[in-house]
C-alpha cells in the first residue's frame, strides 16, 4: 500500500504549555521525523476556537470544550496554545498514532495523551495535542490557523490580492 504525502495541524493545547510539556511533545514529535512548516503561538478568541469545532457545536458539551482551548480554566498567561504544520509522508496517521485516543483514559500508556493528559473531576479531557483526522480536516484547520505567508512550503493553492488593513509595526522602524 503506497504512503501519501499529507500536512496535519498540530496545537499544544493550553494545559500543555501550562504542564512545561512543550520539550516532550516536540521530542516526540520529532521521531516521525516529518518537516515543520509552520509555527506560532496563538492566543485562541473564541470565534476561533468555535470554527475549529464546528463537528461539536450540538453537543452539551461544546461550550466546556471552547473555553478548554481558550486556556479560559488556566490562569491569564496560559490563554494561549502553539500552533504547527507538519508534512511528510503519512503525517497525519504518524502524528495520530504518537497522540492517541481524544480521552487521555483510552489512550495508551506510550501516548503524548496517555503520558499527559488527564480527565479533570469536571469531565474536561486535558488531552495536550490537537492533531488533523484527515487530509480534509487538515486542510480546513491549516488554513483556518495559518495565513499562506506563515506557512514555509505552498502546501494548497493560493492567490494574490491587493489588501489595505492597519497592523502593528515595530516603532522607529525604518
Amino acid at each position: 500500500m503506497p504512503t501519501r504525502n499529507n500536512k496535519s495541524l498540530v496545537i499544544i493545547k493550553p494545559d500543555g504549555l501550562l504542564k512545561s510539556l512543550t520539550g516532550n511533545i516536540l521530542t516526540r514529535l520529532s521521531e516521525t521525523k516529518l518537516r515543520i512548516i509552520g509555527a506560532k503561538v496563538v492566543t485562541v478568541t473564541r470565534e476561533l476556537a468555535e470554527k475549529h469545532y464546528p463537528h461539536l457545536v450540538d453537543k452539551p458539551f461544546f461550550d466546556n470544550v471552547v473555553k478548554y482551548m481558550q486556556g479560559k480554566y488556566y490562569s491569564k498567561e496560559y490563554e494561549r496554545v502553539m500552533a504547527f504544520v507538519y508534512a511528510g509522508e503519512d503525517a497525519i496517521g504518524k502524528i495520530r498514532q504518537l497522540a492517541g485516543a481524544t480521552n487521555p483514559e483510552e489512550a495508551g500508556s506510550t501516548t503524548i495523551r496517555g503520558q499527559y493528559g488527564r480527565v479533570t473531576t469536571k469531565g474536561i479531557f486535558e488531552n495536550v495535542i490537537h492533531c488533523s483526522a484527515n487530509d480534509e480536516d487538515a486542510e480546513r484547520e491549516i488554513k483556518l490557523w495559518f495565513a499562506p505567508a506563515e506557512l514555509l512550503e505552498e502546501i494548497y493553492p493560493v492567490e494574490e490580492k491587493e489588501v489595505t488593513e492597519k497592523k502593528k509595526v515595530w516603532k522607529n522602524q525604518s
